[in-house]
């Protein structure tokens, strides 16, 4: 059952809508016929959802995408002992009070054990989804950081089967030699001075040079994994992939801004990254203590590092897990300090000062959020009219559907974009356009298959390619021009054309009723 959206304002209301929708296409009345008629047979409607195409995966922790299953799988493959108190991965030899992974092979007790400490398998309601959550990532952590090439196959390839064409995955670049830098050169708050402490003698360069050496080997475990340029590559060797740096919001100062510079430093320097992003509980104390400090660091180093891009882990609050005035302003600075072209989860939107405002901001500059509903439910408890994915729409704040760590909970893409569906009354052509907009809001070089800002005016192609016919024709030298210059619009012309291809295929499975 669809929920009612939030009151908005006169003018916010009329934000999305300020344009007129063109008629639908045959083939997008097609599909959402196919929708209508499909929306109480289970299996048809996952079939539907997951034939959709579905744009690109922005919000995404490499260690948290991979199935536990798998993860359990590598442990016993590296050697690793589980610990039958916390059940956390660690090296051998198995001692006392740990048990071989391999256990798990034979021992489906075990096995089960694991799986539920490790995701949010059978996890019971009213418990405290926050924090088994966020612990589990300690848990399995001995089995990701040796493993980063075979994650990024199973996600990959995860990624291509669910019909999205391009993926910006989170990781720690050289985290360990950052640590090692930040330690060396310490806290001053002068942040320019600080950034000079770093970059002195060739430092952050060397921390940068391992960040790409340790791509370098990753990527070739990937394609040796995934089997790319043989007759029995993987799908997701056809997939677009970019790495986002991730910064540990909860560590100490200098490690914070350390993180950073090297990130950003890198998105200026290896094409296969693009941006840094600050991760863990914004809840944690020292998260909150920190908070408006790290805003001011991102503020300072764009101004060193204007090429690399930000997307921010911010509002993933709610009343009862912090302050009431630790709700007020969290989005807004990182839209106005830190100018964050992307805002993850959002969340605590409408509790913030001011927010219509900020809603209003992300809107004009077109700063999408990055919406994992299903995360949202299982660490805040928030979902269907308390999540303010409405709100932002009235407003005509991109919004880009995304998973967060589907193995950790036990989801994928389709199950996010059904979810939507459901719980908002979305028809078809309301979904395409999420599909859309998680490409034009991705951090792929390259101009726009889309004129303008296509959230409030709608997706109309560019001059070059207007009248083309995606999936239908070869397009005419023109836009074939635009679509070779442009991976980020070679990418939405290849979403195009899967759309066509969509439209027009026989339902996939038996129509009840």
């Amino acid at each position: 059952m669809a929920v009612a959206a939030p009151s908005a304002s006169p003018a916010a209301q009329a934000g999305p809508a300020a344009h007129r929708p063109p008629a639908a296409t045959p083939g997008e009345a097609l599909a959402s016929a196919r929708l209508d008629a499909v929306r109480d047979d289970p299996a048809a409607l996952r079939a539907f959802f997951r034939a959709l195409p579905k744009g690109g995966e922005l919000h995404n922790h490499l260690s948290g995408a991979v199935s536990t299953e798998y993860l359990v799988q590598l442990a016993a493959e590296d050697g690793l002992c589980i610990d039958t108190a916390t059940t956390t991965a660690v090296v051998p030899p198995c001692g006392p009070g740990t048990r071989p992974a391999t256990d798990a092979r034979t021992d489906s007790a075990f096995r089960d054990k694991i799986i539920r400490e490790w995701s949010m398998q059978d996890f019971p309601p009213g418990g405290n989804g926050h924090d088994h959550f966020f612990d589990t990532f300690g848990k399995f952590g001995e089995v990701t950081w040796r493993n980063r090439g075979k994650l990024l196959a199973e996600v990959a390839d995860s990624v291509a089967t669910q019909n999205q064409f391009y993926l910006e995955t989170m990781v720690s670049p050289a985290s360990e030699e950052a640590k090692k830098l930040a330690g060396e050169v310490g806290w001053d708050a002068d942040l320019a001075r600080l950034h000079g402490k770093l970059v002195a003698g060739g430092k952050l360069d060397k921390v940068v040079d391992a960040a790409v050496k340790e791509a370098d080997g990753g990527d070739a475990d990937f394609r040796t994994e995934a089997r790319c340029g043989t007759a029995q590559a993987r799908p997701g060797c056809g997939l677009a992939v970019r790495w986002i740096s991730q910064v540990n919001r909860g560590s100490s100062n200098e490690r914070v801004f350390t993180q950073m510079a090297v990130g950003m430093r890198l998105a200026e320097r290896d094409p296969r990254f693009v941006a840094v992003n600050l991760v863990q509980p914004e809840d944690w104390d020292s998260s909150l203590a920190n908070y408006r400090l790290q805003m001011r660091m991102l503020a300072y180093l764009r101004g060193v590092y204007p090429k690399a891009h930000v997307t921010l882990h911010s509002g993933e609050l709610w009343p009862g897990l912090v302050k009431p005035e630790d709700l007020t302003f969290h989005i807004a600075d990182a839209v106005n300090v830190a100018g964050a072209e992307r805002i993850g989860h959002g969340v605590d939107l409408r509790h913030e000062d001011a927010w219509q405002d900020t809603a209003g901001t992300m809107a004009d500059r077109e700063i999408a959020v990055e919406v994992p509903f299903t995360s949202n439910a299982q660490i805040l408890g928030v979902k269907g009219a308390e999540h303010p994915f409405e709100t932002y729409r009235a407003f005509g704040v991109p919004v880009v559907l995304a998973t967060d760590d589907p193995g950790v909970s036990r989801i994928d893409i389709s199950h996010e974009y059904q979810y939507a569906s459901r719980t908002y009354d979305l028809g078809y052509r309301d979904l395409k356009d999420l599909a859309r907009a998680s490409l034009e809001y991705a951090f792929l070089p390259g101009t726009s298959l889309w004129q303008g800002n296509p959230t409030r005016d709608g997706y109309r192609l560019v001059g070059p390619c207007r009248g083309e016919r995606p999936g239908t024709a070869a397009p005419r030298p023109s836009c074939r021009r635009v679509l070779d210059a442009s991976p980020k619009a070679s990418a939405e012309w290849r979403q195009e054309a899967a759309f066509t291809a969509f439209e027009h295929r026989l339902p996939a499975a038996r129509v009840t009723g």
